[in-house]
Parts: C-alpha cells; sequence; structure tokens
C-alpha cells in the first residue's frame, strides 16, 4: 500500500522543505520531491494542509525501568523482576505514542529492560527503536550504584563493561560525576579518574560500541571528554575549557533539561528533599551551559532523563519546549531531536525524511519553525507512525494501524 502525504510542511531532520510530498510504501520512505513529481500518482493521497510532517522523534537519554515517581530507585527495590519488565515495555508504549519513535535507554536493572528493548525491536509490540546500555558502570559509593555495576581501578572497570557487552548492551553508560538522584554524593565531583574512564571507553569502542557518560561537574566533564566519550548526558556545570574540548572531538551534548525541572516544579512532598535541594543548586546552571554550548556551535541531541521524578514517559517532547525556552532556534531544537539523535544512537535509516529511510514519521498541526508548541506540545500531534504502521491518531493517517494483541499494540501484518 502506498500513501502520499502532501499539502503541508515537511522537516526532513536537517532543515525544512515546502511544496513537497512525502510517499510511503510499506515500512519505508519510497520518495520525497516536489508535488509536481507525484501528478500521476494512483495510490492514496493524505492532505497534510496546515501541518508539518517531520521524523519521529529520538530521545537520547531515558530509563525505561523508572516509573516517574518521586523516587524511582527505591520504588526499584520494591518490585520484583516481572513487574519491572512490564513496567517497561509499558513506558516503551506509551514513549512511542508521545511521538518518540527511538529511544536509548542510558541505565536499568539487571538487564530486565533488554525483554522491552527486544520485544519491541522484532516487532512483537509496535514500540519504538531501542538501545539500551544495561547496567551503568560507577564506583564504589558512586552514582547509581544501588543498580550499576559497581568497579573501582583501570582492570575493573575494563572487567565491567566487557560484562554489558556480553550481556547484549548496545551502548556503554558511565558514571563520571556525582548526581541528583542518589543520597550522600555531589553532582559536582569527579568520580572515576581520566584513567579509569579512558580504559572503559576504549574497550567498549574496541567492540563497536558508543560510549555515553553522566556528567554534571567540569572535572568530571572534561575526564570524559578527554577520554573519547561519545556523548556527555546532562552538561550542568560546563565551562569554556569543557565546551572548547567537546568541540574539538565532536562530543555531543544530551542536556536532559526537563529532568531538573519536573523535580523543582512538583508539589508531591515525598521527592527526598537532598534531591530537591541539589535540584536547586543544579537549575541555577544548567540553562547557561546549554545556551553556552550551542551558542559556541557544540551538536545537541535531545534527551529527557524520562522516568526520574515526575518526568514521565509518553510526556517526552516537553523537552523541546525546555530548550527553545533557552533561546535555541527552533531549526537547532528540531534537528537534536531528530537526525542528530538519530547519529548518536548509530541509527542510520531513522531520524530523516529521506528515500530509502524507515518511515517513522510524526504529524503535527501547525508550523513548529513558527512556533515550536506545534511538536512540544501534544495536544498538536495528529499522528505518530512507525515502520509505516500508525500507533496513534490512525483516522488522521491513511495508512495501516496497529492491531491490538493482548491490550498492546503490534505491528498490522
Amino acid at each position: 500500500m502506498s500513501v502520499l502525504y502532501a499539502g503541508g510542511r515537511v522537516f526532513d531532520g536537517r532543515d525544512f522543505l515546502d511544496g513537497h510530498g512525502v510517499l510511503v510504501e510499506g515500512a519505508a520512505i519510497a520518495r520525497v520531491a516536489p508535488l509536481a513529481e507525484f501528478e500521476g500518482h494512483a495510490g492514496r493521497r493524505v492532505d497534510t494542509t496546515g501541518c508539518t510532517l517531520l521524523p519521529g522523534l529520538v530521545d537520547c537519554h531515558v530509563h525505561l525501568v523508572f516509573d516517574g515517581g518521586p523516587n524511582p530507585w527505591a520504588a526499584l527495590q520494591t518490585q520484583r523482576p516481572g513487574q519491572i519488565a512490564v513496567k517497561a515495555l509499558d513506558n516503551a508504549l506509551r514513549t512511542l505514542r508521545g511521538g518518540i519513535t527511538a529511544v536509548r535507554d542510558c541505565g536499568g536493572k539487571d538487564y530486565i529492560e533488554f525483554a522491552a528493548r527486544d520485544a519491541c525491536n522484532d516487532g512483537r509490540f509496535l514500540g519504538p527503536t531501542i538501545r539500551a546500555a544495561g547496567r551503568m558502570v560507577c564506583m564504589t559509593g558512586g552514582h547509581g550504584n544501588s543498580t550499576g555495576r559497581i568497579a573501582d581501578g583501570v582492570d575493573e572497570v575494563v572487567k565491567a563493561v566487557r560484562e554489558q557487552i556480553h550481556a547484549g548492551s548496545d551502548l556503554i553508560k558511565i558514571m563520571a560525576t556525582g548526581g541528583v538522584l542518589t543520597p550522600g554524593v555531589n553532582p559536582e565531583d569527579a568520580h572515576y579518574s581520566f584513567e579509569e574512564l579512558s580504559a572503559g571507553v576504549r574497550e567498549g569502542h574496541r567492540f563497536h560500541r558508543h560510549c555515553a557518560s553522566h556528567a554534571q561537574g567540569a572535572e568530571g566533564i572534561l575526564n570524559a571528554v578527554r577520554a573519547g566519550v561519545d556523548s556527555i548526558e546532562h552538561g550542568i556545570l560546563l565551562n569554556e575549557e569543557c565546551i572548547a574540548e567537546m568541540l574539538a572531538r565532536g562530543t555531543v551534548l544530551v542536556p536532559t533539561l526537563i529532568a531538573i525541572d519536573t523535580i523543582l516544579t512538583s508539589t508531591d512532598k515525598a521527592i527526598p528533599p537532598f534531591m530537591v535541594e541539589k535540584a536547586q543548586r543544579m537549575k541555577l546552571r544548567h540553562g547557561a551551559s546549554i545556551k553556552a554550548f550551542h551558542a559556541a556551535g557544540g551538536i545537541l541531541a535531545m534527551g529527557t532523563d524520562a522516568g526520574t521524578p515526575f518526568n514521565r514517559h509518553g510526556e517526552n517532547v516537553a523537552e523541546l519546549r525546555c530548550m527553545a525556552d533557552l533561546g535555541i532556534p527552533a531549526l537547532d531544537v528540531l534537528r537534536a531531536s531528530t537526525a542528530n539523535g538519530a547519529e548518536l544512537m548509530r541509527l542510520s535509516d531513522r531520524g530523516r525524511i529521506a528515500d530509502g529511510m524507515a518511515a517513522d514519521l510524526l504529524l503535527v498541526a501547525g508550523d513548529p519553525e513558527a512556533d515550536i508548541e506545534a511538536v512540544a506540545s501534544l495536544a498538536n500531534h495528529r499522528f505518530v507512525m512507525k515502520n509505516g504502521v500508525v500507533a496513534h491518531g490512525a483516522e488522521q493517517a491513511g495508512a495501516p494501524a496497529a492491531k491490538k494483541r493482548r491490550g498492546a499494540a503490534v505491528a498490522a501484518g
């Protein structure tokens, strides 16, 4: 079945196209071209006038095993593996319905989230494309130590990375600093040394895994960047030296602005006070760091840290609003949320609207170049398509809708 989408604007992952149509055949985009080339099209046509067609969005930092409650790590300790597995799958499906067609899970629990990854990636459930890190690698007492793989010293870090690769991890997540959600650690403090980080990153790269580093304080960011990580997660306390080093190496920054905001805007008294205090401290610098990095020409990729306190899966698009509120132009926000994210995740067939790419698409009412709310507000989403199958808004799409099996969406076919 072929469907031509025409009439509205197209954002192809890099730039806006006017007067173009997008022809979808099966699971792929068959052709993107000026409308004149489709004059003889005999298949179905969907009028997108007043709307914008974009690639499905890419979120480069989520935690599918977290439920968005006031203390996610504590909640994990009371849940059985089966409960966590079902929760991770449910979170993945919610994420797709919210316009996100690919995610990078940056740390789970005992590889339980791999079941959700595999179920979505092999088509048993219609969910986002998932790349998963497995267990975060952290030092004794470090950020994430309640679920991470604790390793100290160069040899032990190398062993920990090898364990993740053996378990089936798609990327390596290494904790370079303290963080907000772990009691007794400071986000400003460097944790792993340059030598430990270098050994871990080198081992990950040797086995063709890209490497992400939780890094909030400047010293830890520098250690991670100089060690060769592919992305810095959060980057809250960037200084000029950090930015210069990242630019020189092409290191990507994944800001996760919404994660701090949801802690500070929640009125729920169950959020531990230590989290609120650290979030308040970090908020003072976070936005300024991201603005400075962008102004210097750095590469941004959208990430939310979804699953952290009141940072809900399925509401990921709020991160685009946070980036735009810093004064980052809508075009750069959209690039960060599509093509840049797909490139960071090594998804060569996603994040772009182009001939031969996967038909992962999001149609929104309005023009996000003029107003980012066209994408950042779920109310403006008209349909979400994954591999040519509509996951949300089927009546708008004119394409096959997902079938239902045992309460979950699966690919039609």
